[in-house]
């Protein structure tokens, strides 16, 4: 039974999962009053409880108290609701890379009862246009550093009505910044249900249609009062730092809802490569970091060098599996151990995890408090301990698909099924083994291959292709194109100029670092690719170019593995 909703625009709610179609949800512990705006509890919540001076936020130079992030979140409020005309339960989309600013206009948004859709700036405008189109956005925030593809998506949208700039800079020089310096610091927020939809988050799955996920006001603050209090212990006196993007729900945990609702503080990065981690966490005295193993690894080699890493108390790995190496090295030179677990975007955040007096290495952990898991077979029932099965889990966050028919293949029982092959322990401790789909993990991103497969299809010299991960030892995964080529030498500059075309068609992470060209590709009779025959396939031709620039940070399904979907 849901309770009282906020929301004039009701879109959301009718737009959830049939009730029959939902998981169990396992509340007992958390307890919210049936009116709850998450955003108010992250600042002026915070404010009231004596943290108005403490630092909240450090980007891009400066730093902001909670009284000056409550303050500014309720001046872009007034302009929401005054100027905008944003009504609740409107969807408003947000495209920026990580910086005080982002986190600013989230939570203003959620204070006006807006449902939020946060987006990765490396999209393009045909991605931004499938989000828009799912979720009927209506307003859209946008640094002004990135509003090509945003206006370009805009332009023929049947639902999109205004997109307005922000400054990412610490510059407030956009429009939706003047217009909030007229504002006053007062905003009366939203009084939201507890079960309210405050937030979609997108994930891609393997066929490249992208999937909503619905999470509410009560889940935000779940997440925080559940792992990040449980596994974490965070304090007011933590400093946060990591790669995941704010988009992911794992980025907007970890970076902006762990510390707000404890007082700690948030410092982001907009380019968050290793070594300005690095920079940072000896800047500022980092202690809790949330990264993937590849930039752990370069954090060791820091080490070694002289970097003084000794202010980290937690390094949370997401993004991708972690090597029992990684894990053995960083306890061999910190003396602390490295929290492995997993999570996804349709729980919200992590659900099994390592504890600092609980954890061994090629372990994922033990469900963290609030949840169940077990291991299941084919038919659903549990397996026994040593055998692997899919990875059934339920607590007090689960999948909710925003009008989508995939809800019954991911919620069976009661059960989320989250894709994932695990085995468990005779002592309880579960083990990730294996993807149960195709979807290929590249330094935490995930990238549906049929994406990749389509952008390479548009390009003139592309007869036939096909689209696979394999194993790399920097990303864990690559991106492999075996690619029928037509009109053209199959040679290292149809690769080069191929990769391009892919790179300015999507998102340019999803890139095939890797082209063989092949005469043809393995069919059955019926005329299906059999990609798994290309895992071990002789190759004509093999290009592989390693191109600079692209970011690489943990992904929507957060599988520290956090990562993947």
């Amino acid at each position: 039974m849901l309770g009282p909703s906020a929301h004039i625009d009701t879109f959301t709610r009718d737009n959830l999962p049939p009730a029959d179609q939902w998981p169990d949800f396992l509340l007992d512990g958390f307890a919210y009053p049936e009116r709850l705006n998450a955003a108010v509890e992250l600042t002026d919540a915070m404010v009231a409880k004596g943290f108005g001076d403490h630092t909240a936020l450090i980007g891009n130079g400066r730093r902001r108290t909670y009284k000056e992030l409550a303050d500014w979140t309720n001046r872009l409020a007034h302009v929401l609701v005054e100027d905008l005309g944003i009504v609740p339960g409107n969807r408003v989309l947000i495209r920026s890379a990580n910086n005080p600013a982002m986190v600013a206009c989230w939570l203003a948004a959620t204070k006006a009862g807006a449902v939020v859709v946060n987006t990765m700036p490396m999209l393009r405008a045909g991605e931004l246009t499938k989000i828009v189109d799912k979720a009927e956005v209506t307003h859209a925030l946008c640094d002004t550093r990135l509003m090509d593809e945003m206006a370009l998506c805009a332009k023929d949208s049947a639902f999109l009505k205004s997109v307005v700039g922000f400054d990412g800079t610490s510059n407030h020089d956009a429009e939706l910044d003047r217009l909030a310096l007229e504002k006053p610091v007062q905003f009366d927020a939203v009084q939201t249900g507890r079960d309210d939809v405050a937030l979609l988050g997108f994930t891609s799955g393997t066929t490249g249609a992208p999937k909503a996920t619905m999470h509410f006001h009560r889940d935000l603050l779940i997440i925080a009062d559940g792992y990040a209090k449980e596994v974490l212990g965070v304090t007011p006196d933590d400093i946060f730092v990591g790669s995941p993007p704010l988009a992911f729900t794992f980025g907007l945990g970890g970076l902006a809802i762990f510390p707000l609702r404890f007082g700690a503080t948030a410092t982001l990065l907009e380019a968050a490569s290793p070594p300005n981690m690095i920079e940072i966490i000896q800047k500022y005295r980092a202690t809790v970091c949330f990264t993937a193993p590849t930039a752990y690894r370069a954090m060791l080699a820091a080490m070694e060098d002289g970097a003084d890493l000794s202010s980290l108390r937690a390094a949370v790995s997401a993004g991708e599996t972690l090597p029992a190496p990684v894990y053995e090295d960083w306890i061999a030179k910190t003396g602390k151990p490295m929290l492995d677990g997993i999570g996804a975007t349709e729980m919200l955040h992590i659900f099994i995890s390592n504890r600092f007096d609980d954890h061994k290495p090629a372990c994922t952990g033990k469900p963290v408090t609030g949840y169940e898991a077990k291991i299941i077979g084919p038919d659903g029932a549990e397996l026994l301990p040593g055998e692997v099965g899919r990875l059934a889990v339920r607590g007090p966050t689960g999948c909710r698909y925003l009008n989508d028919d995939r809800q019954v293949g991911y919620v069976l029982d009661g059960w989320n099924i989250t894709g994932d092959a695990f085995w468990a322990d005779e002592d309880g401790y579960l083990h990730f083994a294996a993807r149960n789909d195709d979807m290929i993990i590249s330094s935490g991103y995930n990238i549906a291959g049929p994406e990749v497969e389509a952008a390479l299809l548009a390009h003139s010299h592309v007869a036939e292709c096909a689209v696979i991960g394999v194993p790399d030892d920097e990303r864990g995964m690559i991106v492999e194109a075996h690619v029928v080529a037509t009109g053209a030498a199959a040679d290292d500059a149809l690769a080069e100029a191929l990769q391009n075309h892919v790179k300015a068609t999507i998102a340019p992470y999803k890139y095939p670092r890797r082209i063989v060209f092949c005469d043809a590709l393995p069919k059955t009779q019926t005329g299906k690719i059999q990609r798994f025959l290309l895992k071990d396939r002789p190759a004509k031709n093999v290009a592989s170019q390693q191109q600079k620039g692209e970011g690489h940070g943990p992904d929507t399904r957060h599988h520290p593995r956090i990562g993947r979907d």
